[in-house]
């Protein structure tokens, strides 16, 4: 697990002002990765690094050789398009290279002009998906969410037996996976009206999203060769915001028995920053599991995992309807919660994911599973905050929401923060609901 270095202390200041603004995401104590281009051109994709509001084009950082050594070679794997050189060079070249661009972003450093002119307004920027995904796997790790679920389905047995034994997940796809700022048409699949005997072909009625927290793999592993728990951690490159979109009324029909197919396949959003785990090193909790639960078995656990393996990172919903934004009013905040709920852990997800054999590659993704606390307040879904749908929420200006409307955007916030620290954040994944195209021969 990554150690505290000078690149955390809170002291540090970045001779670029609005990196030292109380409040903001990117100060020079967080120095997340990014896919990025000039908005409204046709330059192409390459690296780059947020800080404050402004992002370090690496890729131009590495023609004007700024930086040498190891810090040179690992800068050298950011000239392309995507992050996965840099992922599949491992937590060595990680922490070298975010070092070395703490130094030179640094208030005590007199940087060269060549530095000044590598940086572009992330508000004049166009960002996309910060690494190619080979697979995408998503998890089931909030066991807040997973009662909450089962308890509108199965009143009585609303925990599955095998939830406390094994982190449950499936594999979805890649291939509709974008940045935040996506925009997606309302999906159509099969749905199973009360009583009737025939599904009908249409277009969802129970659109929700889900709070999830996006893990980026960094080195892989061989086929055949598990990742132990204690190494797991050091496959990751970093994090991000994940929305799982979902149509609930076409899950319902579909998932049995095989799982979720086109009620999540058509939409997931992520933040465009990648968060490394380095950077949030501070921020680290010891994880538990109450000793009237079953406790893992051997190769889901460890004295480091006990020690440090959950995160306080806090996690916020916003929602945003096409009436706010035609009011000029701002986005309406639907829960807040924080990952240290989470059942699972990231280190417990990648070595359940591998103790098969499963090889991982740089750039794959997990995803963490809705993460709702224990209250009502944190729940990670509409599902949830409206009992199945049973009681709308009230929004103001007179709307009130169920499910999602055509022309809703969700917004998903993220930060980690405590005495002593610099904020470090996540920035933001919004997605918007577009109308349902028009569907052919639906009967």
């Amino acid at each position: 697990m990554s150690l505290l270095n000078t690149t955390h202390d809170p002291a540090l200041r970045s001779w670029l002002d609005s990196a030292n603004r109380p409040g903001g995401d990117f100060p020079v104590q967080n120095l997340p990765f990014g896919v990025f281009r000039r908005a409204h051109s046709n330059e192409p994709f390459r690296c780059g690094v947020a800080i404050g509001d402004q992002i370090l084009d690496l890729g131009a950082a590495h023609a004007a050789r700024l930086l040498s050594g190891s810090a040179g070679e690992a800068l050298a794997a950011c000239r392309h398009s995507s992050l996965n050189e840099l992922m599949g060079l491992g937590e060595g070249a990680w922490s070298t290279l975010r070092a070395a661009l703490s130094r030179l972003l640094r208030a005590d450093t007199q940087p060269p002009a060549t530095v000044r002119e590598a940086l572009v307004a992330q508000a004049d920027a166009e960002l996309t998906v910060p690494a190619h995904i080979g697979d995408y796997t998503d998890f089931y790790a909030s066991i807040h969410h997973a009662t909450a679920v089962g308890r509108l389905f199965r009143p009585d047995n609303p925990l599955l037996p095998n939830y406390k034994w094994v982190p449950i997940g499936y594999h979805g796809r890649s291939s509709s996976i974008g940045v935040s700022g996506q925009t997606f048409r309302r999906p159509a699949g099969q749905i199973s009206p009360p009583g009737s005997e025939r599904p009908v072909l249409q277009p969802t009625r129970r659109l929700d999203y889900e709070l999830e927290v996006g893990i980026f793999i960094g080195t892989g592993n061989p086929a055949g060769v598990p990742i132990a728990l204690e190494a797991a951690e050091r496959h990751v490159f970093g994090l991000c915001l994940l929305n799982d979109w979902s149509a609930r009324d076409i899950q319902a029909w579909e998932y049995q028995p095989l799982g979720p197919f086109l009620a999540k396949n058509f939409a997931t959003t992520l933040s465009p920053w990648v968060v490394t785990l380095e950077a949030l090193a501070p921020y680290r909790l010891p994880w538990t599991r109450v000793a009237e639960d079953p406790q893992p078995l051997a190769y889901l656990e460890g004295a480091d995992l006990r020690r440090a393996g959950a995160l306080d990172l806090q996690l916020e919903v916003w929602i945003q309807t096409e009436a706010m934004r035609s009011a000029g009013s701002g986005p309406h905040r639907l829960s807040h919660t924080t990952f240290k709920h989470s059942y699972w852990s990231m280190s417990q997800l990648i070595a359940h994911h591998t103790v098969n054999g499963c090889n991982l590659q740089p750039g794959d993704l997990l995803g963490s599973g809705t993460q709702s606390g224990p209250t009502p307040a944190e729940a990670g879904s509409l599902l949830e905050l409206t009992l199945g749908g049973k009681q709308p929420l009230t929004l103001g200006g007179g709307e009130s929401r169920t499910f999602l409307a055509d022309g809703d955007c969700v917004i998903l916030r993220g930060w980690c923060e405590k005495d002593g620290y610099a904020r470090v954040g996540f920035g933001e994944a919004a997605g918007t609901v577009l109308p349902a195209a028009p569907i052919q021969n639906a009967k």
